[in-house]
């Protein structure tokens, strides 16, 4: 999921320096969207395996 946060970062960089604003913003919009979705996923998972008391 990270990969699709940088990749859409890359494409948003590219589209800006190119001129092509909308698509600059899309990309950003989309990449905040999937990296909170992202962190939101590891908060969850983290809370789950201390509350089982899993032990690495």
């Amino acid at each position: 999921m990270l990969g699709w946060v940088v990749t859409l970062l890359i494409v948003a960089l590219v589209a800006g320096v190119l001129g092509f604003g909308g698509i600059a913003g899309a990309s950003i919009e989309i990449a905040k969207i999937i990296f909170f979705v992202a962190v939101v996923l590891f908060v969850i998972s983290a809370v789950v395996g201390v509350s089982r008391g899993r032990r690495v």
